[in-house]
């Protein structure tokens, strides 16, 4: 059986505005000269929706007037919808300010039915949001209840979180009876109609003959009761994720610490991580530009880019790094707005689980503490090392920052195919010499070589070398090498310890 959620945000209109509305006290949003949405406070002071501008004024003079936008609106929605994506691809946008989501194929990915409904409520929460959530086995079912307002609008007072949680259709068909009628958009037209022939609940609608409610409402009213009920099939047009990610968030006041700017820059990290899941997609490095003044005085954004070590899409992580960049910053000025752009991107390899997994950790563990110690020390602070173009030992090999894993990986296997210690002296060290032997502590055994080496012609650090794999008495081994000076005679040095 398919399980949907829905999400209703009652509030959208006014919170769409809250760089607009931060501050507490009674707020209206009026659309064409009427009440579309008030805060608590305006309604304890009499303000009812539909009611005009001169009625506000008269009961509410200090009551504060918005117009509605519908613009932010859609962004809002459409941040909403780009995170929840993470929990589910079947994202629609439904009527009066609501989303369903197909969460069949999820449940069990995120811990079942309770655990899903909350992560979806702590993500809406953390965009700024009120929700109403349901859950039902129907689409339209799910939209019902998820409209249902707070009120005492069914036998036994208003309804609860475990009252819009219908998960057989049973049980949603026997919830679903007693809603009142007018829930249905449809069966607004004619509410003075259903009224008059005694309706109240769905289920008295039901009970009228189907052919004169279609002669008398039209095909619509039939089609949502059928939806709602289960007994009609139901289509919907999914949200999809677009090609590239760019987000901006207006902050409700400016802002001067860095530490503070996380709040804010977490939302917009949400909807990164869905639209990384729904493209299949993990984020390699990504920037988060700090807008300040605008106008005479305006100021260059700040910019803090974060390179990762290993592609990843997980939130908590990603907020995890930017928290302790953000730890580090110093602005040049007061916060007013942020801009996350994902720069690089991967695809997302599927995990893989082994049957005996390695005690100090997985490879990615491994590269999730070089990005904090990364995020934490600076980058230059942790480094590895990679190769480079020249066969001179000590000038082969540099470091560079830990977090460019192209880089690591090449380094890494490098070293893994060469002969060459990683123990490398500074300076290397003139060898004694005994009975026609180099000697360190004991006459020195060659096991292995020549590598020639013969190059640096183009710079003054010209080298003609012989290296060697030498073994004293203790069974040590040794990297040395043999060099002719311009007279002819063989010089032998220590170059590197083996472990």
């Amino acid at each position: 059986m398919r399980q949907w959620i829905g999400v209703q945000l009652p509030l959208l209109s006014l919170e769409a505005l809250r760089p607009r509305w931060c501050e507490a006290g009674p707020h209206v949003v009026m659309e064409q000269n009427q009440v579309l949405t008030l805060t608590p406070q305006a309604a304890v002071m009499g303000v009812r929706h539909g009611l005009r501008r001169g009625g506000v004024n008269a009961i509410a003079p200090q009551a504060i007037l918005h117009e509605r936008d519908a613009r932010r609106e859609q962004e809002a929605m459409d941040a909403i919808a780009l995170a929840l994506l993470q929990f589910t691809p079947e994202v629609a946008v439904a009527a009066q300010d609501s989303l369903l989501l197909d969460v069949t194929a999820s449940l069990k990915a995120f811990g079942g039915r309770l655990a899903l409904c909350r992560r979806v409520r702590a993500s809406v929460e953390a965009l700024g949001f009120t929700l109403r959530l349901s859950m039902a086995p129907t689409a339209m079912g799910a939209w019902l209840l998820a409209a249902l307002p707070n009120a005492p609008t069914l036998q036994g007072g208003a309804p609860g979180r475990r009252s819009r949680r219908r998960l057989r259709l049973a049980s949603l068909t026997r919830h679903l009876d007693r809603l009142p009628f007018p829930l249905l958009p449809a069966a607004r037209a004619h509410r003075d109609w259903l009224d008059g022939v005694g309706c109240r609940t769905l289920a008295d609608v039901r009970r009228l003959p189907r052919a004169g409610l279609q002669r008398r409402c039209g095909d619509q009213l039939l089609d949502e009761l059928d939806r709602a009920y289960g007994e009609a099939p139901e289509l919907f047009e999914w949200v999809q994720a677009p090609p590239r990610f760019v987000a901006k968030l207006e902050l409700p006041d400016r802002i001067e610490h860095a530490e503070a700017v996380l709040f804010g820059a977490r939302r917009l990290l949400l909807q990164m991580t869905g639209w990384l899941v729904a493209r299949h997609l993990a984020v390699a490095r990504f920037v988060l530009l700090m807008e300040h003044e605008r106008g005479r005085m305006a100021v260059a954004p700040t910019p803090l880019e974060i390179t990762l070590a290993e592609a990843a899409w997980q939130e908590a992580h990603l907020t995890r790094l930017l928290k302790e960049r953000l730890g580090r910053l110093q602005l040049s000025g007061p916060v007013v707005a942020l801009k996350l752009e994902a720069l690089q991107t991967s695809r997302l390899a599927p995990a893989s689980e082994s049957l005996f997994p390695e005690p100090g950790g997985t490879p990615a563990d491994y590269r999730r503490l070089l990005e904090l110690l990364t995020a934490r020390l600076g980058a230059e602070a942790v480094l590895a090392p990679a190769p480079q173009a020249d066969y001179r030992p000590e000038i082969c090999n540099r470091w560079l920052p830990a977090t460019d894993s192209q880089r690591q990986r090449v380094a890494l296997a490098d070293a893994a195919a060469s002969e060459r210690p990683f123990w490398l002296l500074e300076k290397p060290l003139a060898l004694l010499m005994r009975d026609d032997r180099p000697f360190y502590g004991s006459p020195l055994r060659l096991v292995n070589g020549p590598e020639r080496i013969e190059c640096g012609w183009w710079d003054e650090a010209f080298a003609v070398r012989d290296y060697f794999v030498a073994q004293g008495v203790d069974a040590a081994c040794y990297w040395i090498y043999r060099q002719r000076d311009e007279e002819g005679e063989v010089h032998w040095f220590l170059h590197g310890l083996f472990a």
